[in-house]
């Protein structure tokens, strides 16, 4: 397994696969709640066979090339990840996401984390759009977005039903040439 560093204070990236699902488990619990005010990953990963079978998907993903998933570790917790929700190589285009717990919110691991991976694609599996799909009121995430350099598309108004209520979708993206300019810069 591998390991990217994100910075000094003890970040690393790493996959996650099916057999640390426990300490996904117990991760996700530990921020359930935060989690789950704009994220339905807690409602999915309700227990350790729940768990294992989200990441055996995340799996199945990297092995056909259509997503993948990545946990955020923080001196040697699993404290969040970003995924590639989908990706379509030969479309060249995919959809990043990210989760955090809240003992890591506002480090910028998510933004540091996100950039690796957007190079990832865009420099080494040619992907040319990298959308962000975020609900409207996570601030967090839509700060994520604009860190990143990404353009706002617009906004689906009342879009999907979550925990028995209506929410508005934001689509934000970043091309290749602008996320090379943004890196050169």
């Amino acid at each position: 397994m591998f390991a990217i560093n994100l910075g000094d204070d003890g970040a690393e990236l790493r996959p996650l696969e099916p057999w640390q699902a426990e300490k996904f488990f117990a991760h996700i619990d530990r921020g359930r709640e935060y989690i789950g005010r704009h994220v339905g990953l807690p409602d999915i990963v309700k227990d350790v066979p729940a768990a294992r079978a989200f990441l055996q998907a995340y799996a199945d993903k990297a092995a056909a090339d259509t997503g993948r998933i990545f946990g955020i570790w923080l001196e040697g917790t699993l404290v969040g990840g970003v995924m590639f929700r989908t990706m379509d190589v030969a479309q060249g285009t995919c959809e990043a996401g990210c989760w955090l717990e809240p003992t890591a919110a506002g480090r910028g691991l998510v933004t540091r984390a996100v950039t690796v991976i957007v190079d990832w694609a865009v420099e080494v599996r040619g992907i040319h759009r990298v959308e962000w799909i975020v609900a409207s009121a996570n601030q967090a995430s839509i700060n994520v977005a604009k860190r990143l350099g990404m353009t706002h598309e617009g906004t689906q108004r009342e879009l999907y039903l979550y925990r028995g209520e209506r929410h508005d979708e934001q689509i934000w993206s970043v091309l290749a040439p602008e996320w090379r300019k943004r890196r050169a810069a």
